[in-house]
C-alpha cells in the first residue's frame, strides 16, 4: 500500500524522489516523508496529507545538492496518520534512517526487548521497530548488511525497506517479504521502489527482489544476497511500457482515462489468443495443463466479482464446478480440496496479500495454481505455477476499471477454450464468439462517449440519494455487486448489490421513493424475472434506472439503453455504464475521484 522509492546516484535526489512518489500516488497515502544525507549527516523532512504539504517544507536550496536519499507515501496501519508517525524514521543514534512497506507482526515483542536495552521510541510504528533493530546491532559490531540479516531473521510478518545511512552516502540496504519491491538500474545511478513507475522515465531495466532477499545498492553496482547473506545471480528485466501509459492522457483522471482504455485493452487481450480464420482461442499456456474437475477461485473485491461472473460461464459453457472464495475467508477455512482440484487466483496488482497467501496455502497442498494478473513479475505472476496476464497495462486510479474487463475477458477466453477442448461448443456458437470479440473493441469504441454523456445526465439527477440497490440476476450480479462497489469506492453513497430475486427476502423493506435502484436489466433468459422484480420495487414507490436494450418492455423511471449484444458479451458494454455512472456521480459531488479516501490501490497486508 504505502510507496516506496530510494535512490543513489548523480541527479539532485530531492525532486527526484518528490516525482516519484507523485507517480506512486495511486497506492494511496496519508503522510509522506523524504530523508537524504547532506553535509554528513541525515536530513528528515516528513508532513500529514498529500505531498504538496511536504514540498512546503523542502524550500531550503541547500536541500537540492544532496544525491541521494529515500522517499515514502504511507497508508497507516500502525498509530495514527500524524506526522511522527510517517517515514522515514530515524535510530535512536541518528545514524540510519529506513522506509518500510508491510507489517511486522512481533513488533511490540521487539520493542519491549529494545528498551530494556534503553533504546527509546518516538513513534508508534512497527517500522521504526526495524530502524532500531539494526542500528542496535551495528553498535555491537556487525556490519550493515550482517546487522539487516540478524534483524530479519528476528522479524515476522511481511516488509518491504530502504536504509540509508550517511557515512557512506552512495549506499543503499534494501529487502523484501511478501511486499513488493524492484531494482531500477540505470547509468552511474540505481533505483529502488515499491513499484515500477516510480523510476521509469529513468530506466526499463529492472530486477525483482524474491521473498527474504536483500540488496546493497551503489550509484554503479548491486549485489543481492540471501538471509545468510550468500550472494545470488538476478535476472534483468527490460519493461516494455512507458511513462506514457500512466499519464492520463487528456482526460480529467485517471479513471476516465483508464475507463476509454477498455477498446485498446479487449484488444492487447486478445491479440495472439483468438484465431479469426479458424474461430478458435488459442491459450499455449494451457495447451498441455489437464481440464480441471473442479476450479476454486479466489480473489479479492473487483477481482472477486470478476471470478463470480466466471464461475457462471465456466459451469455453463465448461461444465466445470466452481467455488468463489473471498481470499481473506478462504485462507481460514479448511476447505476441502482434491489434487484434481485447481486454484485460480485473480489479482491486478499480482500483489494482494490475502489472495498471494491463498496461493501458498494451495501450494502447500501440493494444487496446481492458474494466476490471472495483470502486473509481469509480480508475485503471483512468479509463485503460479501458470499464468495468464490479462494485458491491462498499467491501472493507476485506486478504484479498478480496466483491470475487471480485462479478468473478465480472460476468464471468458479461458472458458471457450476449455469448452471447446470438451467438445462441448457448437463450431456455430465459437464462430459467432469469436466474430464478436473481434468486433467489441470498435463497438465499445464508438458507445463510450454516448454512455458517458447519459451517466453525466442521470449522476446529475440522482445525485441526493445517500443510498442505492444494485440489483441483477445471473451474469448481472455480479455486475450488480461491482457496481455498487464503484459507487461505495469513489463518491461515499451508500450502496448494496444483490441477486434481485433475493430482494423480498428482506432488503425490499428498505424501499421508498428516496431509496432508488439501479436495474441491470440486459436481455437475457432471466430477464423476465428482473422484470417482475422491478414492479416489485415500483409498487412501494422505489425510483428506478433501468439499463437495458431498446428492444426490451420493462418499466423504470430512467431507461439506459444501449446496443444489444447476447449474453455474456453484453456485459462488455453493461460493466462501462456502472463504471462511468460511479464516476459521474463521483465528479458532480467533488470527491477525489482517483484517491477515495482510506483506500489503497495494492493491499499488500493483511
Amino acid at each position: 500500500m504505502c510507496g516506496i522509492i530510494g535512490y543513489v546516484g548523480h541527479r539532485p535526489s530531492v525532486p527526484l524522489l518528490i516525482e516519484s512518489l507523485r507517480r506512486l500516488e495511486y497506492r494511496g497515502y496519508d503522510s509522506a516523508g523524504l530523508a537524504f544525507c547532506l553535509n554528513n549527516k541525515l536530513q528528515v523532512i516528513k508532513s500529514e496529507g498529500k505531498l504538496s504539504n511536504l514540498e512546503n517544507k523542502l524550500n531550503q536550496s541547500e536541500f537540492f545538492l544532496a544525491t541521494s536519499g529515500i522517499g515514502h507515501t504511507r497508508w497507516a496501519t500502525h498509530g495514527l496518520p500524524i506526522e511522527k508517525n510517517a517515514h522515514p524514521h530515524l535510530s535512536i543514534d541518528g545514524r540510519f534512517a529506513l522506509v518500510h512497506n508491510g507489517i511486522i507482526e512481533n513488533y511490540g515483542e521487539l520493542k519491549e526487548k529494545l528498551e530494556k536495552k534503553g533504546i527509546t521510541f518516538s513513534s508508534e510504528t512497527d517500522t521504526e521497530v526495524l530502524v532500531q533493530l539494526i542500528a542496535h546491532y551495528v553498535r555491537k559490531g556487525d556490519s550493515i548488511l550482517q546487522a539487516i540479516s540478524k534483524s530479519l531473521k528476528e522479524i515476522e510478518g511481511s516488509y518491504a525497506f530502504a536504509l540509508i545511512e550517511c557515512s557512506q552516502p552512495d549506499k543503499m540496504w534494501v529487502g523484501r517479504h511478501s511486499s513488493p519491491l524492484i531494482l531500477g538500474l540505470g547509468q552511474g545511478e540505481n533505483f529502488v521502489a515499491s513499484d515500477i513507475p516510480a523510476f521509469l522515465p529513468y530506466t526499463k531495466e529492472v530486477i525483482f527482489l524474491e521473498n527474504e532477499e536483500i540488496a546493497e545498492i551503489t550509484t554503479t553496482s548491486y549485489q543481492v544476497y540471501d538471509l545468510d547473506l550468500t550472494p545470488l545471480n538476478k535476472k534483468v528485466t527490460t519493461i516494455k511500457w512507458d511513462i506514457q501509459a500512466a499519464q492520463k492522457g487528456g482526460f480529467k483522471h485517471f479513471m476516465l482515462k483508464e475507463i476509454f482504455d477498455q477498446p485498446q485493452v479487449i484488444r492487447d487481450c486478445l491479440t495472439g489468443r483468438i484465431n479469426k480464420s479458424k474461430k478458435s482461442v488459442i491459450l499455449p499456456e494451457l495447451e498441455n495443463f489437464p481440464i480441471p474437475h473442479k476450479i476454486h477461485i479466489i480473489a479479492c473485491g473487483t477481482s472477486f466479482h470478476a471470478g463470480l461472473w466466471g464461475k457462471y460461464l465456466l459451469e455453463e459453457l465448461a461444465q466445470i464446478p466452481v467455488e468463489v472464495d473471498i481470499a481473506s475467508e478462504f485462507r481460514y477455512r479448511k476447505v476441502p480440496l482434491s489434487p484434481q482440484d485447481l486454484v485460480m487466483v485473480i489479482s491486478q496488482s499480482g500483489e494482494t496479500a490475502d489472495t498471494l497467501a491463498a496461493l501458498r496455502l494451495a501450494k502447500e497442498k501440493k494444487l496446481k495454481v492458474l494466476g490471472l494478473c495483470n502486473v509481469v513479475g509480480s508475485s503471483i505472476a512468479r509463485e503460479s505455477d501458470i499464468t495468464l496476464y490479462t494485458q491491462a497495462g498499467p491501472e493507476i486510479s485506486v478504484a479498478s476499471t480496466k483491470a475487471m474487463l480485462s479478468q473478465m475477458l480472460t476468464l471468458l477466453l479461458l472458458t471457450l477454450f476449455w469448452g471447446n477442448k470438451k467438445q462441448l461448443l457448437t463450431s456455430t456458437f465459437l464462430e459467432k464468439a469469436i466474430t464478436v470479440l473481434s468486433n467489441l473493441p470498435e463497438i465499445l469504441e464508438e458507445q463510450l462517449p454516448v454512455l458517458k454523456n447519459s451517466a453525466e445526465e442521470l449522476a446529475q439527477k440522482y445525485a441526493w440519494a445517500r443510498s442505492f440497490f444494485y440489483l441483477g440476476r445471473g451474469l448481472g450480479y455480479p455486475l450488480a455487486l461491482e457496481g455498487a462497489l464503484k459507487l461505495k469506492e469513489i463518491s461515499y453513497i451508500h450502496a448494496e448489490g444483490y441477486a434481485a430475486g433475493e430482494m423480498k427476502h428482506g432488503p425490499i423493506a428498505l424501499i421508498d421513493p428516496d431509496f432508488p435502484t439501479f436495474a441491470l436489466a440486459l436481455e437475457d433468459e432471466l430477464l423476465s424475472k428482473v422484470v417482475s422484480n422491478l414492479k416489485e420495487v415500483q409498487a412501494r414507490g422505489g425510483k428506478i434506472i433501468a439499463l437495458t436494450t431498446p428492444e426490451v418492455k420493462v418499466e423504470a423511471t430512467d431507461l439506459w439503453t444501449v446496443p444489444f449484444l447476447e449474453a455474456p458479451f453484453n456485459s462488455f458494454l453493461a460493466l462501462p455504464a456502472l463504471q462511468l455512472f460511479a464516476y459521474e456521480m463521483a465528479v458532480y459531488l467533488g470527491k477525489d475521484v482517483d484517491q477515495p479516501r482510506n483506500l489503497a490501490k495494492s493491499v499488500t497486508v493483511e
